[in-house]
């Protein structure tokens, strides 16, 4: 499968629409389009920004997924025209959103396109314009239009702007809709009206289910970035789900939080391992040649433990618990019939229950009693977080603080979970283990540089000013 990333503006024309004479524009090309739009059957696709289509004609048929980027990009996966049924590929994709509901077609749009390139004084296309008259067949109704479609290829953003400005001058206007799909689909696409004012309880939990269905992609495939995304908004639904679990009926709140920490071990099972080949074999590749060995074994060491993990993960994705786990999920984060009425006093508490953790871990002087104190950290944030437009400007630097503490936490536990593989691999390796008591040395010296950062990044967590708010 291909991917790649599209930047373009779309424009509504009325018939009979002319191209005006644009600089550096060459003579069109003119193609048949035919393409078969797939959804379920309450357009899920849709309703979440993705359109599925399988095309011919043009220079680029085959099945398309496109997927919501950044600003006016999106994403577009491509497969070759292979027969009629959706490539599992593309169904893995979208599984998180489609779930058990099938891929049907929805629409049908043939299209007779004239593609224009607009190239610069040295022959370099900056970008493709693309005037389509349109027929969609869907529902059992046709309709037709014309629209402009101006893709970037070698230009920038200043370019677009000057095509822009001449096709609006011309006549054209931006477009009402984000796709030529939600045009044909038209009244069943539309919104029910303005989505209901929520907690910001229930809204923190939205943003972490849509997270997670965003990030499903890339962990089936092990992307560091999305593994980790994807975990990062496990956390912190089924934090929110905890800390404020009178906001949410009891018996399904339980049962998704308990849930959410089956699906965040095994993505951890993946990342942990990840982070570590990253973190310790580097540190152990700077010691120096002499412990080239060590660090090859501990990076196999570790990718058999992701390569695990990924098996797992991959099996667990597949699965009908986690199907059920975004269903289950789905029903909590819709509009509550009521709401805890002060729900950021539950913030203050989670706070207050950390700062007790840490000072009793640092008098025990307990590595796992810092591990606990650094997860209550954790859920404190996330808490914080949910009010952190509300709380302006101390709330935002109250989350940092908490961050950085969290950070210091973090690379104090490292340095425990990189003495633990040192000590298992020192005990199944050859008889000398002096290089591996070296490394265990250093880690309980980072160990021990960490908590000497402690006190500075507590004390700045802890202002009365940045925690005012929350009285």
């Amino acid at each position: 499968m291909q991917t790649a990333t599209e930047t373009e503006r779309k424009y509504d024309v009325p018939a009979g629409f002319s191209l005006p004479n644009l600089p550096g524009a060459a003579e069109a090309n003119a193609f048949d389009l035919d393409a078969t739009y797939f959804d379920t059957e309450d357009l899920r696709l849709a309703r979440n920004q993705r359109t599925l289509r399988r095309r011919s004609g043009g220079s680029d048929a085959g099945w398309h997924l496109k997927t919501p980027g950044d600003g006016s990009s999106r994403t577009e996966h491509r497969l070759p025209l292979d027969g009629d049924a959706v490539p599992v590929e593309l169904q893995a994709e979208v599984r998180a959103i489609v779930r058990r509901n099938p891929l049907q077609p929805v629409a049908r749009l043939r299209t007779r396109r004239a593609e224009t390139p607009v190239r610069d004084a040295g022959g370099r296309t900056l970008a493709v314009i693309a005037h389509d008259h349109v027929r969609a067949d869907t529902d059992g109704s046709e309709r037709t239009w014309e629209e402009l479609e101006v893709e970037l290829v070698d230009g920038g953003p200043d370019d677009l702007e000057k095509i822009e400005r001449e096709l609006l001058g011309a006549g054209a206007k931006p477009a009402k809709g984000p796709s030529k799909l939600a045009r044909a689909l038209g009244d069943r696409l539309q919104p029910p009206g303005d989505p209901p004012k929520t907690n910001p309880v229930f809204e923190y939990a939205r943003a972490q289910r849509d997270a997670i269905a965003a990030y499903d992609p890339g962990t089936r495939q092990a992307d560091p970035e999305s593994v980790h995304k994807m975990r990062v908004g496990t956390r912190r639904l089924r934090s929110t789900l905890k800390t404020f679990k009178r906001s949410f009926p009891a018996e399904p709140g339980t049962q998704t939080r308990f849930e959410l920490r089956w699906l965040a071990h095994q993505i951890g099972e993946v990342r942990d391992g990840q982070v570590l080949s990253d973190e310790l074999v580097g540190a152990v590749e700077r010691e120096g040649p002499q412990f080239a060995d060590v660090a090859e074994r501990i990076r196999d060491h570790l990718a058999a433990k992701v390569a695990h993990g990924r098996e797992a993960l991959a099996e667990a994705l597949d699965s009908d618990r986690y199907l059920a786990l975004l269903d289950a999920i789905d029903e909590l984060v819709a509009n509550p019939d009521t709401v805890e009425k002060n729900p950021l006093r539950r913030t203050r508490k989670a706070l207050r229950k950390a700062d007790r953790m840490l000072d009793q871990a640092l008098v025990d002087n307990s590595d796992p009693e810092l591990h606990e104190a650094r997860k209550a950290y954790k859920q404190a944030r996330y808490a914080v977080e949910v009010f952190e437009d509300a709380g302006g400007k101390r709330a935002k630097k109250l989350v940092k603080s908490l961050t950085k503490l969290q950070d210091v936490l973090g690379a104090h536990q490292d340095s425990v979970v990189a003495r633990e593989i040192l000590r298992d691999l020192a005990g199944s390796s050859s008889p000398d283990g002096f290089p591996y008591g070296v490394l265990y040395a250093h880690q309980e010296e980072v160990g021990r540089d960490t908590l000497g950062d402690l006190p500075v990044v507590m004390e700045a967590a802890g202002k009365s000013k940045l925690r005012s708010w929350l009285d």
